[in-house]
Formats: structure tokens, sequence, C-alpha cells
């Protein structure tokens, strides 16, 4: 078993893994009409994946290129608190339970995903941290 296997077994016996995954965690509870609150707040979240780490990487190649490395040490500072700023608006509005709705849903097809056939081993009683 590669190590990224190992990795993705060690996570998926923690609880919060282990549940997503045995209760084939979906997106099924989404199917009511989003409200302007929660539609605004995904629009927040995407935006600042968007502004994140490209502005502060562009910052990056301009304090390399004017050679002024401040500018890319306080800029990018700022643009990042900025970034998490909007994100965590954007949770704020898009809502708590959805957003773990999606945490679980990703948790359970990113892990099967890497486990495959593996994800069985879950099941299995007495698995823990010491059998890996």
């Amino acid at each position: 078993m590669n190590i990224i296997k190992k990795m993705a077994l060690y996570v998926a016996c923690k609880k919060y893994c282990r549940t997503a995954i045995e209760d084939r965690a979906d997106l099924s509870a989404i199917r009511e009409k989003p409200t302007m609150s929660m539609i605004v707040g995904i629009i927040l979240i995407a935006f600042s994946y968007a502004i994140g780490l490209p502005t502060v990487i562009v910052l990056g190649v301009l304090a390399v290129s004017m050679g002024r490395p401040l500018v890319g040490i306080i800029g990018g500072a700022i643009i990042y608190a900025i970034s998490t700023i909007i994100f965590i608006i954007g949770i704020k509005m898009a809502g708590k339970k959805y957003f773990h709705l999606f945490s679980r849903w990703m948790v359970r097809v990113v892990l099967t995903k890497i486990l495959g056939e593996d994800v069985r081993e879950l099941s299995e009683p007495g698995l823990d941290k010491k059998n890996l």
C-alpha cells in the first residue's frame, strides 16, 4: 500500500471521516430552493478563492520584478487576510448546515476515490491507529 493510501486510511479512521463514509454522505439535503443569503454567501466563497492565492502569486511576481520585496510580503498578507475574511462571511451567509453537508460529502468522495476497495477495511471491528 503506498503512502497516500496509508495516510488516507489513517484519516478515514477518524470519527468524522468514518461516519461520512458509513452514512454515505450526499448532497440530497440541498434540494430546497436556496435563499438570497445563501446565494450571496456561495458567491463570496467562490470570490475569496478567486482573489486569495492568485493575487498573492501576482504580488510575489511583481515584487521580484520590481526589486521590492515588501510589496509581496505586506501586500500578499493583506490580500490573503481580506480573502479569509470574505470566505468567513460567505460561510456565515451560506449557512453552517450546508457547509457541513458539503464537507462530509467531499470527505467521503475523496477518501473513497483514494482508498478504492480498501474503504471496506473501515467497517472491520478493531481497526484503529494501532493497526496501521
